[in-house]
């Protein structure tokens, strides 16, 4: 098949994946417009279309490869651009006390999260791609993790959406629990920053307790996305450690794939070097600044795409099986990074 073959191949499944994420869209502006807010994301609301319309109909052979392009290969360069967003500048502004905590923090997480999900029967997959979503940034992290480790649509599409929910009720619940132990702004926006899933939602946690909250809070969320490059190296190293997983006789599975074998070459997956780029382009101020806002809206708009392209291959029976291992394994989780996160403030004292 030569390249303007293969090109529109993709076309068709790529024109859904567009048409999955335009309605996303509109539904979130729908309820921005009887709400005042949205109170599911455009992101969760395109794998929740995209499911639906996969439980609905079985996309044919000519949908496949499109699908399955916007699932993987669209994904790894929204992580690309998303290092646009951190500088070196904004890293050391923290202190290094602070950045040393945040890491163990994301380190302790991790391996506590998986525990958790191992214990409860999750399939080692799935326990990483929780421990990764709850420890890291969410949505973003499981989705980055996912071709790394080899994981289905299906485990993403659940790790996802059960992160999604818990997501919403910690940003509801978090001031709240600020305000009744009496912490400062900086505090708050410090635990803001290390539990909350998504820089939006750590915004949106932290402005009922003021600006400095939400300074604190935005500072503290960006080092610890930071930690998805070194987090998917180490990741990159133990995956062909993993049995290989593969999708049942004639089941279409977007982004599904073995891990990756151990090699030179893929010792470090091409699109965390390309974030690790963008980062020190961004400290050296070769990003100007006007392009930082336009280089972000971009690097949404493909993970939303991607992530219509994962709900479109989900076999939802399959979500639901694994939906009460999962939501015990990530409220849990997330327990207990609220637990590691208080005892680093503690010990930094910060109140």
């Amino acid at each position: 098949m030569g390249r303007s073959d293969r090109l529109l191949a993709l076309l068709p499944g790529i024109g859904l994946c567009l048409a999955v994420t335009g309605a996303a869209y509109a539904l979130e502006a729908g309820e921005r417009a009887l709400a005042g807010k949205a109170w599911l994301e455009t992101l969760v609301l395109a794998i929740l279309i995209g499911t639906a319309i996969r439980s609905l109909w079985t996309p044919a052979d000519r949908w496949h490869d499109g699908i399955a392009f916007s699932a993987k290969y669209l994904l790894e360069v929204a992580v690309v651009l998303l290092g646009a967003s951190v500088s070196a500048a904004t890293i050391l502004a923290a202190g290094v006390p602070l950045l040393v905590g945040i890491a163990g923090v994301v380190a302790s997480a991790i391996l506590l999260s998986f525990g958790i999900g191992r214990l409860l029967g999750l399939p080692t997959r799935m326990a990483l791609l929780v421990a990764c979503g709850n420890s890291i940034c969410g949505n973003s992290a499981i989705a980055a993790v996912a071709p790394v480790i080899g994981a289905d649509s299906d485990d993403v599409a659940a790790s996802i959406a059960f992160t999604a929910v818990l997501g919403v009720i910690v940003v509801l619940g978090l001031p709240l629990l600020g305000i009744a132990l009496g912490m400062s702004g900086i505090a708050f926006g410090a635990l803001a920053g290390l539990t909350v899933y998504a820089v939006p939602q750590v915004i949106a946690a932290a402005s009922p307790l003021g600006a400095a909250a939400v300074q604190m809070g935005t500072l503290v969320k960006l080092v610890r996305v930071l930690m998805l490059g070194p987090v998917c190296l180490v990741l990159s190293l133990i995956a062909p450690r993993l049995a290989p997983q593969e999708p049942q006789s004639g089941e279409f599975v977007a982004g599904s794939e073995r891990p990756r074998t151990f090699n030179l070459t893929h010792l470090v997956p091409w699109f965390i070097v390309g974030f690790l780029v963008m980062v020190a382009c961004r400290s050296f101020g070769l990003v100007p600044t006007a392009a930082i806002i336009p280089i972000g809206r971009i690097a949404t708009l493909l993970t939303v795409v991607s992530m219509a392209a994962l709900g479109l291959g989900v076999d939802v029976r399959t979500v639901a099986k694994a939906g009460g291992k999962v939501t015990t394994a990530v409220v849990l989780s997330l327990l207990g990074l609220g637990a590691i996160s208080m005892t680093l403030l503690a010990l930094l004292h910060i109140a």
